[in-house]
């Protein structure tokens, strides 16, 4: 009984959320006043930070990582050719034998 948009015939919700966002604990840290509660709140939200650092430092590491592959591509397509051919040969000859032959049988 999930949705995002309708609600239920009964009302409320019937299942616990899966997490908090950032923008929800920061609402939580508003309605509660314990120093333990805002504590916890602030941890939360500097594990969001960190997460979210991470994630662009990620992002930009994998860009680098794929403008290095297309230069080692074009530097060392004939290599890879190669190896790919050479890797794969095998497999080719014995598809190759395993064939169904076609023609004149004598």
């Amino acid at each position: 009984m999930r949705t995002q948009f309708a609600t239920s015939n009964r009302g409320g919700t019937r299942y616990m959320p899966f997490a908090f966002t950032e923008q929800g604990v920061a609402m939580l840290s508003s309605v509660l006043n314990s120093k333990k509660a805002i504590q916890v709140n602030i941890a939360v939200i500097r594990a969001f930070v960190v997460l979210r650092q991470h994630l662009a430092d990620y992002k930009d590491l994998k860009e680098n990582i794929a403008t290095l592959e297309k230069q080692m591509n074009l530097n060392f397509k004939d290599i890879n050719q190669a190896l790919y051919y050479l890797l794969n040969k095998d497999a080719q000859e014995i598809a190759q034998l395993e064939r169904k032959q076609i023609g004149f049988k004598k």
